[in-house]
């Protein structure tokens, strides 16, 4: 079935169905196939699951053929569109930064449930290897009186994360750098939170991912070397020692299967109080340690 020649949007989830079945299972195509027209038609996704036999307009039906030919190459829907929802708020994204995960979400999340009322709400917070900024960003929405800071390598990256704090009206001190390299440092700065989604996806990992994800998505923010996989957390660990002031707190969103490594890490890092918690697919997901 030609999507040109579609009239409902019973058709539109047919031709989905049908078009993009050797990518997505089949209720992963669902929830894409409900996204997508409630991007492109002015109806609720209620509306949509509701009304099947509605038509859809010529127009509609010509950004539904473009759309579904980007997506039968792999392409991530969000990078089509130029922008996705995190934490209840839009960020722009582009091959240039990862797409924002509902995981990532629940970090967030830990973050702001661990410093409550305390002192951190005024304090100094940084984010390594911001991407898009959604954790940065997140949290200085959360916590407007928090001095947050974020890093991040790629220029391309950081100039889409600057973007996103214009456009949730928040300030947020970016800078480019390297942490793995040793020289880094941030002058006159102590940090009461330091948080990190860093690249963790070993090429073991890689051949189990959507080609979605390997073939779009920044592989400098993604994978790691086989051989030294908690590279990056040795490094902001390292940095943390020096930069966390005292009760301050390090996050981490880490690899599944890494956990009880990263927790063995952290413990001889002389971290303390350290904590492994599962995401809402009860996977071992993120990890709090404590100076």
């Amino acid at each position: 079935m030609l999507l040109c020649c579609m009239k409902t949007i019973k058709d539109v989830f047919d031709t989905f169905k049908h078009g993009l079945g050797n990518i997505y299972d089949a209720h992963e195509t669902e929830a894409l196939t409900l996204m997508v027209l409630s991007e492109i038609t002015p109806l609720s996704k209620a509306q949509i699951k509701a009304f099947p036999e509605k038509e859809i307009t010529p127009e509609q039906s010509e950004k539904l053929n473009s759309v579904i030919s980007r997506l039968k190459t792999g392409e991530p829907f969000q990078y089509i569109l130029g922008y996705t929802e995190f934490y209840g708020l839009q960020f722009k994204v582009n091959s240039s930064v990862l797409i924002p995960r509902p995981e990532t979400e629940e970090l967030v999340e830990w973050v702001l449930a661990s410093v409550g009322s305390g002192q951190w709400t005024t304090g100094n917070i940084l984010d390594i290897g911001t991407g898009s900024g959604c954790i940065a960003i997140s949290l200085k929405k959360n916590l407007p009186n928090a001095n947050v800071s974020a890093i991040d390598i790629s220029t391309e990256a950081l100039q889409t994360a600057k973007q996103n704090a214009e456009l949730n009206g928040v300030d947020i001190n970016f800078i480019q750098t390297d942490i793995l390299n040793s020289k880094f440092k941030i002058q006159n700065s102590k940090f009461d939170i330091i948080i990190s989604n860093p690249p963790y996806v070993t090429l073991e990992d890689k051949t189990q991912m959507h080609t979605n994800v390997t073939d779009f998505e920044p592989h400098n923010a993604l994978f790691v070397p086989e051989n030294d996989p908690l590279i990056f957390y040795k490094a902001i660990a390292d940095f943390a020692v020096k930069n966390l002031a005292p009760n301050g707190l390090l996050f981490f969103e880490i690899n599944e299967s890494l956990g009880n490594k990263t927790v063995e890490l952290l413990n001889n890092k002389g971290f303390k109080n350290i904590e492994l918690r599962k995401d809402m697919s009860g996977r071992d997901r993120m990890i709090r340690g404590a100076r």
